[in-house]
């Protein structure tokens, strides 16, 4: 059987970089490390351009690699595939606000006690 290329691509990188990538950041959160949100972003992306290529792929494809029922493509394909798209899309936003919040702070003019 032949393999698709782009499922084999999406997985290694997912297996190689974004599996220890969300692990790094599950313990970064632990330790209340600073580069908790930078890491959060950076994992967050990355899940939503892997769910965007999948869905952007099935698409170009026809969805050819769904079952046409009603229920089995709005329920399994885009109901369950679409959790891939909201946590991360929430994480991501989540990120920013903490990110723009920090950067904030660090805008803010310091005023020198007298």
């Amino acid at each position: 059987p032949r393999s698709d290329d782009f499922t084999v691509a999406m997985e290694t990188v997912t297996a190689w970089a974004w599996g220890p990538l969300s692990f790094l950041t599950f313990l970064a959160f632990l330790r209340r490390h600073p580069t908790r949100y930078v890491l959060q972003l950076l994992v967050s992306l990355g899940q939503l351009y892997g769910d965007v290529l999948y869905f952007a792929t099935e698409a170009r494809a026809g969805w050819s690699h769904s079952d046409p029922q009603p229920l089995y493509f709005w329920g399994y394909f885009v109901g369950l595939n679409g959790l891939w798209v909201l946590v991360p899309g929430a994480l991501l936003a989540d990120a920013c606000r903490h990110l723009a919040a920090a950067q904030r702070t660090l805008d803010c003019p310091r005023h020198k006690a007298h």
